[in-house]
């Protein structure tokens, strides 16, 4: 991003009361109030990750594809006003994510985050017993929903007043590394890496700051496998350790806290001792 993009959003920002003594710059909008959409809200690091910005003060938009568990995550925040939005959303389905920033437009009129979560896994097989069906449903919603929604973030923020916006790309310790029997999830964050250097690279005219989170072994329902045991690079089954959910939370409120005319590129939260550095 350059200086001077930089420059144009600290002057038309301000700092709340609540926000002195923290170093969080907020957005001075009509509303004087922050705007998130958080994808795959429902569950796991996205539920931690919307209720720590509604913590925080923002505004969160809920997507996802089920709208029992986005209500759900509404209800632990304890929403009693108009905070947060609960948007049912394919991330995959352009049609759907059209829908769900035209949603956000009308209910708030701006967004200054995109926490673009979702994803999903395969079954751990070999690459030639993985259906090519299956590839294409995890590089539907991994690559493509994250790119439908970078878009449709990068829009609105192109065009409204404050200019710009910050997105933040949820990659995992496997943009880095793969693991064994994981080709179709591993092959989809790799690119994510390259999905966020584009969009950041694209975004400094505008003054759209996009990163990068790597998040390894929070602990969630995805992850409960590891407690029991999880297939090793030398083939050998054995236990890995986990780290609480709230920690990437924090890393995430943290990373959307800078002004714009700063940026977390990438950032890697993981389990201390998990197999990740070194060998194995």
């Amino acid at each position: 991003m350059s200086e001077q993009a930089g420059a144009q959003h600290d002057a038309a920002t301000s700092t709340t009361p609540a926000a002195q003594g923290q170093g969080q710059t907020h957005h001075s909008t009509s509303s004087a109030r922050r705007v998130a959409v958080v994808t795959g809200a429902g569950s796991g690091i996205g539920r931690a990750v919307a209720l720590a910005l509604y913590a925080d003060g923002y505004s969160v938009v809920l997507a996802g594809r089920r709208a029992d568990v986005l209500e759900e995550t509404r209800r632990q925040a304890n929403d009693a006003g108009d905070r947060m939005l609960a948007v049912p959303t394919d991330v995959s389905d352009e049609v759907a994510v059209g829908a769900l920033f035209d949603a956000v437009r009308e209910h708030y009129g701006r967004i200054d985050l995109l926490f673009n979560n979702a994803g999903r896994g395969a079954p751990a097989v070999p690459i030639d017993e993985l259906p090519v069906q299956t590839w294409r449903d995890v590089v539907d919603v991994n690559l493509t929903g994250m790119f439908l929604c970078a878009q449709g973030a990068f829009r609105m923020m192109k065009h409204q007043t404050p200019r710009g916006g910050r997105i933040i790309n949820n990659g995992s310790i496997s943009a880095h590394a793969p693991r064994p029997r994981s080709i179709a999830y591993t092959a989809t964050k790799h690119a994510v890496t390259g999905l966020t250097k584009s969009i950041s690279l694209d975004g400094r005219a505008d003054n759209i700051a996009c990163g990068q989170i790597d998040i390894g072994n929070a602990a969630t329902e995805m992850t409960d496998r590891m407690v029991a045991g999880v297939l090793q690079a030398n083939l050998v089954v054995a236990a890995e350790p986990r780290m609480d959910v709230q920690d990437v939370a924090r890393a995430v409120v943290h990373m959307a806290a800078l002004p714009l005319s700063a940026n977390v590129q990438f950032m890697t939260v993981m389990a201390t001792a998990m197999p990740f550095v070194g060998r194995g």
